[in-house]
């Protein structure tokens, strides 16, 4: 099999061309943005400037099935006069762009990597989103995975071309950035936190989870035209993930029982709404149709996938 995998050089696409390459009965192609990125594992590098505009024809030719993870990524502190637009102008036209050219080649598959954030922001406990559920973005970066989903949909019916959605939750693994970096660092030095009595329930994947699930969807049968959700199949506290962040780093879990209730009036009058949600809010997916439609279970566990990204970290990162 031919894939031709997008985002090669961002946290998903670059362990998704490592662990495709790999594999004896794969052959990688990936398109990278500006001049500089190198990847040695991949036959071919194919190079472009933007997105939305590139030709990508001679690099999708002979390519059974596209992976596309490059996208402008929700960021926290947005500096963009026009988000919406800037979200737009990536995350739809870049891959209705390069979708069009992928039917044009012949490709069979495109494999779309979406967002839970085309659901929403948050679930009632025990109220998981389901792939089926209808759409119901809350920001920007939402809205613009919602509508490349629903242009994909559109060139599938209209080309042929096969479509795989697939809406993942907050991902993590080696490497990984932002606020679970951020948490691994203050359990790390043994910082006293306010989080051991938060009662909520989240859905993460491991990076090697998401993985393995977009490489099985660029051949499974039944993947065609079907959106799935991906997890790790636990779902967690915030308190109990810290605390076991902190067993796989070898650390004891400083956390006071601080109630959820204080800390998200603390956040919203420190303009910290959406962090406050992240922490003490639930964010559930029930995977059972991708587990019974493709007959797939998370190679890793939680304790598993923690543990490798916790000895990464100790050896990685400058603390």
């Amino acid at each position: 099999m031919h894939i031709f995998v997008t985002g090669a050089s961002g946290f998903v696409g670059s362990r998704l061309v490592q662990v495709s390459a790999a594999r004896n009965d794969v052959r990688v192609t990936v398109a990278a943005r500006g001049s500089r990125f190198t990847c040695a594992t991949a036959a071919r590098v194919v190079r472009f400037d933007d997105l939305s505009t590139a030709d990508f024809s001679a690099g999708l030719a002979g390519v059974d099935a596209v992976v596309h993870c490059a996208a402008r990524v929700h960021v926290m502190n947005e500096l963009d006069a026009d988000p919406l637009q800037a979200f737009r102008h990536v995350n739809v036209e870049g891959t209705l762009n390069l979708a069009r050219q992928a039917a044009a080649a012949g490709v069979r598959r495109f494999v779309f990597i979406s967002s839970i954030k085309v659901n929403g922001e948050g679930t009632e406990p025990g109220m998981p989103f389901t792939a089926d559920r209808p759409a119901n973005p809350a920001d920007p970066y939402g809205v613009s995975k919602m509508e490349a989903e629903q242009g994909l949909r559109e060139l599938a019916v209209a080309t042929g071309m096969e479509v795989v959605i697939i809406r993942p939750v907050l991902v993590y693994g080696p490497g990984v950035k932002a606020n679970f970096l951020s948490m691994m660092r203050w359990l790390h030095k043994g910082v006293l936190l306010p989080f051991g009595a938060i009662h909520n329930a989240r859905s993460l994947v491991a990076l090697d989870n998401l993985v393995d699930l977009a490489l099985l969807c660029t051949s499974h049968p039944a993947a065609a035209n079907q959106t799935f959700m991906v997890s790790d199949g636990e779902d967690l506290s915030t308190t109990v993930l810290l605390r076991k962040m902190a067993s796989a780093l070898g650390k004891p879990a400083r956390l006071l029982p601080v109630p959820a209730v204080l800390l998200s009036a603390a956040a919203r009058l420190l303009g910290k709404r959406s962090l406050s949600q992240r922490l003490c809010g639930s964010l559930q997916v029930d995977i059972a149709k991708t587990r019974a439609v493709l007959d797939w279970t998370p190679p890793l566990s939680v304790d598993q996938a923690l543990k490798v990204t916790a000895s990464d970290y100790m050896e990685n990162e400058k603390t």
